[in-house]
């Protein structure tokens, strides 16, 4: 993998993050206060899901 890859995917997922925030706003908002209630391990846990799905799915396309 190059590094402009790397800056690339970066790039995308500011975008898209930046979409988010930008079309949703009130919703973004409510799911922010919904996280802050819920434990920090359902946190941790659901984190990890979506690091382990953002990783397969790279590497489903890569392949």
């Amino acid at each position: 993998m190059d590094f402009l890859d790397l800056f690339a995917a970066l790039g995308l997922a500011l975008v898209l993050e930046g979409a988010a925030y930008t079309l949703f706003p009130v919703a973004m908002r409510k799911m922010m206060e919904q996280i802050l209630a819920l434990p920090v391990a359902n946190v941790r846990t659901i984190g990890l899901f979506t690091a382990f799905a953002g990783f397969a799915l790279i590497w489903l396309v890569r392949s």
